[in-house]
């Protein structure tokens, strides 16, 4: 390999690398980067994505800005989106199985993602594929020759299958078709490498597995951390309604990005950013020098993710109106997160006030949400009956300087 073609393969690498939680492994994709080039032929990146939610929030998008530098790269990105796995069901990360999705359920949910994906992914350069075209082809026969390729013993490696074994909860049979199936996947589209989070690490082993199997080169697998929502806690759901939605307005988008915590920032930063991580940290070093306010540097990254998702006007919009509702008075850096429990689908805003400990009593919260004295994401409300819809994330301010980040659930 001449030196030009190892300095090409070491930058591949060194952005590859970026915010990734483990490569499996380093000198096989570097191998695969050095053929590639070598030969003219680009790898093939496989991500895919169960359509179980009408919605994709920005925890989904660290596996598509990763995928758009393999693009950048000059690979082959394959979208896949799971509607046959769908149906069956994941339960990753989970201590019960997954309620399946109808196939009506699957099918508009995927309508809506092909919708959102290309506003990261470059739609040209995007083959966009739907694991049913090959599943539901597979008759029984075929399917338990799949189911024979693994044992029971190696499923139950699986922490959270594992877990609920030992503790004597249920696990049905088709939930060990879904690593299956998912490894399958990669056998039928010859995967190079694939991605994912942290919490599919095990699926994407089968996959490599079931490849050996089929006399294919095992892909290489790359994951990504898990996102934290909007409390630095948990990982971004929209069921635990600590998430920034893609299809959030942009006053939403930019009003969410402000409440993060400063720690947090730097996390975003670094996972959904455009920017060099050189760039992010002499921001970062600027700030902790007192050179650079955090809360500028918090309104910079709102305005690149609002921008991304709904243009340069859109995005210079919603922080003039953010800013001339608060002012030029900065937000706390660490905005308290609190989670409610609805009821029956909603809570009152001023009994979230109360229950947020903005205010000492309702009567004061009808009061002061009369003299449009607080605000919801940025927004004044003057409505005293206004209900929050559970499964949301509201910033709630009281005046100047009281603020906190609910998460209804």
């Amino acid at each position: 390999m001449s030196q030009q073609q190892t300095q090409r393969v070491a930058e591949q690498m060194r952005l590859i690398r970026r915010g990734v939680a483990q490569l499996i492994s380093e000198a096989e994709l570097e191998e695969k980067l050095t053929r590639s080039l070598a030969t003219g032929v680009p790898l093939r990146i496989k991500a895919g994505f169960d359509p179980t939610a009408a919605d994709l929030h920005l925890g989904h998008t660290v596996l598509l800005h990763k995928m758009r530098q393999f693009q950048e790269l000059g690979h082959e990105v394959i979208f896949l989106i799971g509607d046959f796995t769908g149906r069956i069901g994941d339960p990753t990360g989970k201590n019960a199985t997954r309620k399946p999705l109808t196939p009506e359920e699957v099918t508009a949910n995927a309508q809506t993602y092909q919708k959102q994906v290309f506003h990261i992914l470059d739609r040209e350069k995007t083959r966009v594929v739907f694991n049913s075209s090959w599943m539901d082809k597979l008759s029984a026969v075929e399917m338990i020759q799949l189911a024979a390729r693994y044992t029971v013993a190696r499923m139950l490696e699986r922490e959270d299958f594992a877990n609920r074994y030992r503790q004597g909860q249920p696990i049905a049979i088709h939930e060990f078709l879904y690593p299956l199936v998912q490894g399958y996947d990669s056998v039928v589209l010859q995967a190079d490498l694939e991605l994912g989070g942290t919490d599919q690490t095990f699926n994407l082993l089968v996959g490599r597995e079931l490849q050996k199997d089929s006399g294919q080169a095992p892909q290489c697998i790359l994951t990504m951390p898990i996102l934290e929502g909007l409390d630095g806690v948990q990982k971004m759901s929209k069921s635990l309604g600590n998430f920034i939605a893609i299809q959030d307005s942009p006053d939403e988008m930019f009003g969410k990005m402000m409440s993060l915590s400063d720690p947090l920032m730097w996390r975003y930063y670094e996972l959904l950013s455009t920017l060099d991580m050189e760039q992010i940290e002499e921001r970062r070093q600027q700030v902790e020098a007192g050179r650079f306010h955090p809360m500028e540097a918090k309104k910079l990254l709102a305005a690149e993710l609002t921008q991304r998702f709904h243009g340069q006007d859109a995005a210079s919009q919603a922080r003039e109106r953010f800013e001339a509702i608060f002012g030029h008075k900065e937000l706390p850096s660490e905005v308290e997160t609190i989670t409610l429990a609805s009821e029956g689908g909603s809570l009152g805003l001023a009994s979230a006030l109360t229950q947020c400990g903005l205010l000492a009593s309702n009567s004061e919260a009808f009061r002061l949400i009369r003299q449009q004295a607080v605000a919801v994401d940025g927004q004044r409300i003057s409505d005293d009956r206004l209900r929050l819809q559970a499964g949301g994330s509201y910033l709630l301010q009281v005046g100047k300087r009281r603020f906190a980040r609910l998460v209804l659930t």
